[in-house]
């Protein structure tokens, strides 16, 4: 295989200015429940690869499904670039790299059998749906991806990496009238099957909180000191803060590219925010990424003030800024864009007991429920919350939205927590047709000030 590769290569690359080859084998399993019963049970392959042709600025990029017509596919992929480019083919310089990287698993998904996988599924959907009489609805989903990646460019880089991505989660609704409440429970990992085993008590304890949710208070409306726990952390750096980190949005907005701007204080000197590739067992790993370049750990934030942004060769070079290992492709149909892989608010100093001080009234909120982010404002909803008076934790409450303007936020970030007890979700990330990509986000718990919550009157 590499020789053919290599001799497409050699024939080609004189005839553009830039050109790489990737190629996937891939096979995925899912396990999918519904209230007690197997919904679906899936076994799929996926084989087939991608070729990107830069020509003046311009890119063709080919996908394909048969190999043995690569050197048709690579004259498409320079005809393609050759029609529209008449500018400078940029692409900020990248080391070139000869390897082989192997999987490194310490509970293998492989060697459980498909069956105790399936039984699994259902006793963590079964301990939730005899919970309680008003639990009415539980989903419980596995996935897990083995893949084999090749990577080659007319630079000379020849990769070949061998990656896992298991995710999955447990939803439990309960119901009562017309009166509907849920909590869920997360897991993934990129090295351990172990992250959905012993799940069994907090899955009880979702369940008695979504029973509770039903005759909960709705928050009232307001401005509060908020304190998120360490899901609701992951998903504002994410959502909210890092894909404004991201290269192209940077670069192709000019509004946005006159607000970061490298040096200017966004938070306190206690804010540090990462991006890490090399982060093993999260699902965001990667020891290359989709163009080659060795991942890192990126602070895009750095004792309060902005230092640094996700690239792929073409935004970095455009930028004259430096590869940070960012160009991902959810697979080997799309050309890779700057993505994210484990973003991350690094921990501080203060204790939870530290952070409740001070606070008269205020909310502890706990989970991402959904939300969307709008340009730099936000709106997130928490799947349930506590009440803080008087810096105690008090009774139950459900429907917190929390909305801002994320650069606001940042700023009103008064304290962070010395612990971090974030873990992978099923999920993945959306951006430019490209869903789910594996990602992973977290952090110690946060003190936000002034944060505006929407509920009852």
């Amino acid at each position: 295989m590499r020789n053919k590769l290599l001799v497409c290569i050699e024939r080609y690359k004189s005839q553009c200015d830039y050109m790489d080859i990737r190629l996937e084998d891939s096979t995925t399993t899912t396990i999918e429940f519904t209230n007690g019963k197997l919904s679906s049970l899936k076994k799929s392959n996926a084989t087939g690869g991608n070729i990107r042709a830069l020509y003046k600025g311009a890119w063709g990029v080919i996908s394909f499904n048969d190999i043995d017509n690569l050197n048709a596919f690579a004259e498409s992929a320079i005809k393609q670039a050759k029609l529209t480019g008449n500018d400078e083919s940029i692409l900020a310089p990248a080391p070139v790299v000869e390897d082989s990287v192997l999987l490194s698993l310490i509970n293998d998904p492989r060697k459980v059998p498909l069956e105790e996988k399936i039984n699994l599924l259902k006793e963590y959907s079964d301990i939730a749906l005899n919970y309680h009489k008003k639990i009415t609805a539980v989903s419980a989903r596995y996935s897990e991806t083995f893949s084999k990646l090749t990577f080659i460019s007319s630079e000379g880089s020849y990769i070949c990496q061998e990656k896992m991505d298991l995710g999955g989660r447990v939803s439990i609704t309960a119901k009562e009238d017309d009166n509907s409440q849920s909590t869920h429970i997360g897991f993934g990992s990129s090295n351990d099957f172990n992250s959905i085993l012993n799940l069994q008590k907090e899955i009880r304890e979702k369940s008695q909180i979504a029973v509770d949710l039903l005759t909960a208070p709705k928050v009232k409306a307001g401005t509060y000191t908020v304190i998120t726990d360490s899901d609701l952390t992951g998903v504002f750096v994410h959502e909210a803060f890092g894909h404004l980190s991201e290269g192209d949005n940077v670069y192709e907005d000019k509004e946005l590219a006159d607000i970061m701007v490298l040096g200017k204080e966004f938070g306190l000197p206690i804010l540090n925010i990462y991006d890490c590739g090399f982060d093993e067992g999260k699902r965001g790993y990667l020891k290359y990424d989709d163009e080659g370049v060795k991942t890192e750990k990126t602070y895009l934030i750095k004792e309060g003030k902005l230092v640094g942004r996700l690239h792929s060769r073409e935004t970095a070079g455009k930028m004259n800024e430096r590869i940070t290992g960012n160009g991902r492709a959810i697979n080997y149909m799309h050309p890779p864009i700057p993505r994210m892989r484990n973003t991350v608010v690094q921990s501080g100093t203060s204790t939870f007991e530290e952070m409740l001080q001070g606070i008269s009234k205020g909310i502890l909120a706990f989970e991402s429920n959904g939300g969307q982010t709008n340009g730099d404002n936000f709106t997130f909803s928490a799947s349930y919350g506590y009440m803080i008076r008087d810096g105690k934790v008090c009774e139950l409450v459900r429907d917190i939205n929390l909305a801002g303007n994320v650069f606001e936020t940042l700023k009103n970030i008064d304290m962070i927590g010395n612990e971090d007890t974030s873990r992978d979700g099923g999920g993945g990330c959306g951006k430019g047709a490209q869903f789910p990509l594996p990602v992973s986000m977290g952090g110690p718990r946060i003190r936000i000030k002034n944060v505006v919550i929407g509920g009852a009157k």
